[in-house]
């Protein structure tokens, strides 16, 4: 079982160099942090954090301070709102484990990048390529989800339901409840109506679903979201992975910091996303910048059960 653990070891830290190799190609410039930042800057931003739970400690000055569960949000505070920012990340983050007592927790490995300052069609193409990539270099049988929260946004705008039923009606989409949205949409317009009963259930490639969506009476919000759709199946087509992106509105994300492109990377075997990334300008308003940003981060303890399956069984005696 050693040698089994070594050689994933290996096998991960040889993903790694690849990946930063990867983004280095593309002017992506490595970005170094701390291990903790004051508890307060995550407390302020929870929402935007997978779990709630933070992981705390006293310094000798008495301050509370946290390990960092997030990467973005560090890279965020740190980031120039007057140039265009291109960096990437390897760091560990520290997450409570749910379910397994208050003193458990998980170093995590992240892998990712953060594109920071004026976003337009070209930088997002490029970081969703670069996602694509990313999943390519660990095997062919990938896929790539992306949705677009200006489309969700802009149905929502015009649907007349208030902040609370908006909030309940992205959840219904998340969770693809459609009789659940049903139920909140009724006395809609039934345009608007059947259009966010639509996002529950759609799955497939962007060319075949872009002209549904057309459909949909939208709103120029929604109308400049299908644009960039579009241009970004293009381009990703265009990489030769027609039948590896797929277009699905389930993949939501808080609307007060993701604003445009979200998606999820997976791969063949693995059963939960080992990527996920997204437009966060929201997120830069919040914390007092004017700049865009996308970016996306790589699971590295969900690949290493992908690479230790991929090593086969290891055993010491044989029983037959």
């Amino acid at each position: 079982m050693e040698q089994t653990a070594r050689g994933a070891c290996m096998q991960d830290e040889a993903a790694i160099r690849r990946l930063k190799a990867l983004y280095r190609q593309y002017g992506y410039k490595p970005f170094r942090m701390s291990r903790f930042e004051e508890y307060d800057f995550y407390a302020d931003n929870k929402s935007f954090l997978q779990s709630e739970n933070v992981i705390t400690f006293t310094d000798l000055n008495g301050k509370l301070m946290a390990l960092k569960p997030d990467v973005t949000l560090s890279i965020v505070k740190s980031a120039s709102d007057t140039e265009t920012e291109k960096v990437f990340y390897s760091e560990n983050v520290y997450r409570a484990d749910s379910g397994k007592g208050e003193r458990s927790f998980s170093e995590i490995m992240q892998v990712g990048l953060e594109c920071i300052g004026e976003i337009g069609v070209y930088e997002t193409s490029e970081v969703l390529s670069l996602a694509g990539k990313s999943l390519q270099s660990f095997s062919e049988a990938f896929a790539l989800d992306i949705s677009h929260m200006g489309f969700v946004r802009g149905l929502l705008a015009q649907s007349g339901l208030d902040f609370p039923q908006q909030a309940r009606a992205l959840s219904c989409i998340g969770s693809r409840n459609e009789n659940g949205l049903r139920a909140l949409c009724v006395g809609l317009d039934e345009k608007t109506a059947e259009g966010l009963c639509l996002l529950a259930s759609l799955y497939g490639d962007i060319p075949t679903l872009l002209p549904r969506l057309r459909a949909v009476r939208g709103n120029a919000q929604t109308d400049a979201a299908l644009c960039e759709l579009a241009a970004l199946s293009d381009v990703l087509c265009g990489c030769g992975w027609a039948d590896k992106v797929h277009l699905d509105f389930s993949i939501v994300n808080d609307m007060s910091y993701y604003n445009g492109v979200i998606f999820r990377g997976f791969l063949s075997g693995v059963p939960c996303s080992v990527l996920s990334g997204g437009r966060y300008d929201n997120l830069m308003r919040k914390m007092g910048k004017t700049a865009g940003a996308i970016g996306f981060g790589v699971y590295m303890n969900v690949l290493e059960q992908y690479l230790y399956a991929a090593e086969g069984y290891d055993a010491d005696v044989r029983l037959t």
